[in-house]
């Protein structure tokens, strides 16, 4: 058949070719205790942390989001994802993420995948120079600007057991609590 051919063509050109069936991963939504959790470092690079990471990238896309940190999927490590292109082909994956921040303070609104529908005003620097791993553990750094910088920022609060809302006031952190545990009853 047509499938079968193109199977040979792929084995007699000597491509490697896999099928990987996407895996969705269930986001823990605030207030659930384990956002709280301090992500520990990683020091195993192996194909379980792959896998992960491309199942956080499936779960990501998804949502549809820009950024996820493991900690989000219940995995309690150093390891987030990241794609703020607009065709979603361009992502950016941190292990043992460190920042060193400076540039302006820019107050702009972020949302996030643990707390879905709200959207609140973050004060953030512009600018993040980045100290890490890359998922084979390579050290690397690079400097992120911008949305990039702001996203970064964003995730790796998430590894410290921070999510957004804690950066505004406590009344309006109370009032977002109590609507998404009426929504998830409802």
């Amino acid at each position: 058949t047509q499938y079968k051919n193109f199977i040979l063509k792929i084995i007699i050109c000597g491509t490697k070719f896999s099928l990987r069936q996407m895996s969705v991963l269930e986001i823990l939504k605030f207030p659930d205790p384990r956002l709280r959790t301090i992500a520990k470092p990683v020091d195993d690079f192996g194909k379980n942390l792959k896998t992960l990471s491309q199942d956080m990238l499936d779960t990501m896309y998804q949502a549809p989001g820009i950024g996820l940190a493991a900690t989000q999927v219940n995995v309690h490590i150093q390891l987030i994802v990241v794609d703020i292109s607009q065709t979603k082909d361009e992502p950016v994956i941190l292990v043992n993420p460190e920042l060193e921040l400076s540039g302006e303070i820019l107050e702009a609104e972020e949302g996030c995948l643990s707390l879905p529908g709200i959207y609140e005003k973050v004060s953030r620097r512009t600018i993040a120079k980045v100290f890490g791993q890359d998922i084979e553990g390579n050290d690397i750094n690079f400097t992120s600007e911008g949305l990039l910088a702001v996203c970064i920022q964003h995730e790796v609060d998430h590894l410290r057991g921070k999510v957004f809302v804690d950066y505004i006031s406590n009344l309006k952190r109370s009032r977002i609590k109590r609507k998404l545990v009426k929504n998830r009853v409802a």
